[in-house]
């Protein structure tokens, strides 16, 4: 690290933004963090009420702790058969409108260490992940009637194809009979049952049973939504675990062929480059655990948070939490949990508050999704706003290569293709610009980000982006983002855009931002460049700071 650095000129990046891997923990320390997690959330005084076999379907769950299908599959049976499918649609897929890759390798690898991890958890605690490659409508079916299950356990989701996906599930378990007697659900009959598929809501902060009106009367503004939450709404506490989630089924795994195993990079027809600068995230429940740790106990950054999480270098000024709570490896719950005993055993202030103010936005894309359906994937969004926007293919590549000549949002989509991660406030201001300043297609954008972000899933980042566009179901929203302002307010020194444009290492600090013909031509000029600080004056005065939109961590 340190011959690296020396070779620097005039610029020298903090060592821990150096190739930082997030969480920083070593082995031991990361297992030893999770470890003491689990410790607090078992208990030795759970039982089970039921028999027979119970399937548990991991989807966007990948986690044991404050699994709640999990816990209920253990609690209604007598043995659990772990399952997730890698399904060809999702991870070999293309996007739905402008074909871009699914899932594209960085994301693919953290799947994959995500899978690796859980299996090793649920080895711990008496069971195994079995792992089969297909889509789930034929293969949960086929392992139901192998083992006779009486019921698929499974989180539910709020978007289109997931919702497809349970559907079909549903309607191959219908097709399926199997004996109930011997332990089934009921233990009392012999009659041959079609298993049930229980869909269970586990992926938010505020659980929806919760929420002091129905889905469909949520409020179109945030602030209304969080209000009315905190004042009226808990949040419940994270579920029990029992000191062993087994056994596993005793027979039936033979004819469907063993355990399975996780696919590689190879397998998928993926492939890495790895990256010598920029963040690398651990997938798996174990890192998400370790980096909570490291973040609020170790390090005590959250202390700080508000004051430092509109940062863009380095993987310590916001808590990084998103990839591990997007692919369901850590529970916002949690994430709560460890707010209140931070706050009860260190300090609570502003920051502490902010790390759940940003839960509570995350929970309300989930819950719009499901109040607006397939709207928040069309060209108008909620609102039906209509525009004309430009598909210029030149255009939209010059901006996904980071190649608009405007450093700030160069730098920006250069360390989304190396590491899969954007600050929050990288993503509002190339947001900003491809959609106001290039009048390009949001749904581009958006759909680029589902094939590159770590930490994509479906109701945030297409709720960012409608709220980018401007078509979002709060017009207040409507912002747009000046670079100029943003470069001087956010990287004044233009360390963010040297480390990532080598190119610009040597000019003096203040021309970084702003190079002229010392960088390449820029493709479009800006929509508000002369009078950039009267613009955001006047949306700063439209909207209130705590409205600002903060969707990832």
């Amino acid at each position: 690290m340190a011959d690296a650095a020396s070779t620097f000129s005039s610029f020298r990046p903090p060592r821990a933004v150096l190739a930082a891997a997030v969480p920083s923990l070593g082995a031991e320390e990361t297992a030893a963090a999770a470890d003491e997690a689990f410790r607090r959330h078992t208990s030795t005084g759970l039982r089970r009420g039921g028999g027979g076999v119970a399937v548990v379907w991991f989807r966007s769950d990948l986690r044991v702790l404050d699994n709640e299908a999990l816990a209920r599959a253990w609690a209604a049976s007598g043995a659990v058969l772990p399952v997730y499918c890698v399904d060809p649609r999702v991870l070999a897929g293309a996007t739905h409108r402008f074909g871009f890759p699914k899932t594209g390798a960085l994301r693919a690898q953290f799947l994959i260490e995500c899978l690796g991890d859980l299996k090793q958890n649920l080895q711990k605690r008496g069971l195994d992940l079995l792992v089969r490659h297909g889509k789930p409508e034929d293969i949960l079916p086929a392992i139901a009637k192998a083992v006779s299950a009486h019921t698929v356990y499974a989180h539910k989701e709020t978007c289109s194809e997931e919702l497809l996906v349970e559907r079909l599930v549903r309607r191959g378990l219908e097709q399926v009979a199997v004996p109930q007697g011997q332990g089934g659900a009921s233990g009392r009959s012999n009659k041959p049952l079609s298993p049930k598929l229980q869909l269970v809501w586990g992926a938010t902060m505020y659980h929806i049973d919760d929420l002091p009106f129905p889905v469909s009367d949520l409020p179109d503004v945030y602030t209304q939504f969080r209000k009315a939450v905190e004042s009226k709404s808990s949040v419940r506490s994270c579920g029990k675990l029992p000191p062993s989630l087994g056994p596993a089924p005793g027979s039936g795994l033979d004819e469907i062929g063993g355990w399975g195993s996780i696919p590689t990079l190879e397998s998928l027809g993926l492939s890495v480059t790895k990256s010598e600068k920029g963040m690398r995230f651990v997938g798996g429940e174990s890192a998400a655990l370790g980096r909570v740790h490291e973040y609020f106990w170790k390090n005590d950054q959250v202390k700080v948070y508000k004051e430092t999480r509109n940062g863009m270098l380095g993987p310590d000024y916001s808590t990084k939490f998103s990839p591990w709570l997007a692919s369901g490896s850590l529970s916002p719950r949690y994430v709560c949990e460890e707010v209140k005993r931070y706050e009860k055993q260190r300090i609570a202030n502003d920051s502490t508050y902010w790390v759940l103010f940003e839960l509570i936005w995350r929970d309300y894309f989930r819950f719009l999704s499901a109040k607006y359906g397939n709207s928040i994937f069309h060209l108008g969004g909620p609102r039906k706003v209509a525009s004309k926007w430009s598909q210029d293919q030149a255009l939209f590549e010059s901006w996904k290569d980071g190649r608009t000549g405007y450093p700030l949002i160069d730098a920006n989509m250069k360390e989304l293709l190396a590491t899969g991660f954007m600050s929050n406030r990288g993503r509002q201001i190339v947001c900003s610009f491809l959609v106001r300043d290039m009048g390009i297609d949001w749904r581009m954008g958006a759909e680029w980000f589902e094939t590159c972000l770590l930490d994509y899933d479906p109701a945030s980042n297409y709720g960012n982006w409608t709220y980018g566009a401007g078509v979002g179901n709060d017009p207040r929203e409507d912002r747009y983002f000046s670079i100029p302002k943003q470069a001087k307010t956010y990287d004044p020194d233009g360390e963010y855009v040297a480390y990532w444009l080598p190119e610009l290492r040597s000019l003096a600090k203040e021309r970084r931002n702003f190079p002229g013909a010392s960088y390449i031509k820029q493709v479009v000029p800006l929509k508000f460049d002369g009078g950039h600080q009267r613009k955001d004056q006047q949306f700063n005065r439209q909207t209130r700071p705590k409205n600002i939109y903060r969707r990832q961590k």
